[in-house]
């Protein structure tokens, strides 16, 4: 009866800190759930759905000749497709909030120079994937829409439909956004000592040409859009390997002491 009592004990003092972590997580996604329905509340009624999707279809429809509109194939289209660009600009506008609520989750468990790796690569990654999809808004659709028109037959009509427009616009958007977190893979390779600072210096041919069929794949089908993901590609793996030699020195654990 004695040892059936101390188990209850024993398992009643490990349960309690894993009810209270279920309890914590809960509150966590709860509170990035709220952060993500307050700014869709907020973008619904400033600037609006409408007006959200004629800012993201801006570089296609600058580009269509004169005329010439947008049109929408299914029946509820209209309506649904700028309220989907709305759920999508909410959750990138909550993503540094959500993005907190994970830290404050999971930092109490890590050791003080794990927490100096994991926060600036966290923040560094949401910067970069920020960069790569403004980057793709403002210069790579500038630059390929009007050659794409340019190379289309004058006997076809060019009515782009706006949930195809959608999903290419978001398909261009992770593709650029993934690319643009090339000194983050960097880091953490050289960080968990799967290749050297040495390796990776050596391995810029290879990378070159890997970034040039990753360029070609997920770029529209001209050279002006290719190169200028290609370049930046190249720029942020020589700012990986820079940064990797800084993380490596500051996010090294402190040296214990033998007797103690």
């Amino acid at each position: 009866m004695s040892t059936d009592k101390s188990h209850d004990d024993e398992l009643a003092g490990s349960e309690q800190p894993f009810v209270h972590h279920l309890i914590e997580l809960r509150d966590r996604l709860l509170r990035s759930v709220y952060g993500i329905a307050l700014a869709f509340l907020v973008l619904v009624f400033y600037p609006g759905p409408s007006h959200l999707y004629d800012f993201l279809a801006m570089p296609l429809v600058r580009s269509l000749p004169e005329g010439s509109r947008m049109i929408a194939v299914g029946v509820v289209s209209p309506f649904l497709v700028p309220i989907k660009v709305t759920v999508m600009a909410a959750l990138a506008l909550a993503l540094p909030w959500i993005l907190y609520q994970i830290w404050a989750f999971v930092a109490p468990g890590l050791y003080r120079h794990e927490r100096r790796l994991v926060l600036p690569l966290v923040a560094a990654s949401t910067v970069l994937f920020y960069t790569g999809a403004a980057f793709c808004y403002f210069v790579v659709f500038n630059q390929a829409f009007p050659a794409i028109q340019r190379m289309s037959p004058i006997s076809v009509a060019v009515s782009p439909d706006i949930e195809a427009y959608l999903d290419f616009v978001i398909t261009m958007f992770i593709a650029f956004g993934v690319a643009f977190e090339v000194p983050i893979v960097v880091i953490i390779l050289a960080r968990m000592g799967v290749v050297s600072v040495a390796q990776l210096k050596s391995f810029r041919t290879y990378f070159v040409v890997a970034a040039a069929a990753i360029a070609g794949l997920v770029t529209p089908p001209d050279p002006v859009s290719m190169v200028a993901l290609l370049i930046p590609m190249c720029l942020l793996y020589e700012m990986g390997i820079w940064a990797a030699l800084l993380f490596i020195r500051h996010t090294q654990a402190p040296v214990t002491d033998e007797s103690a």
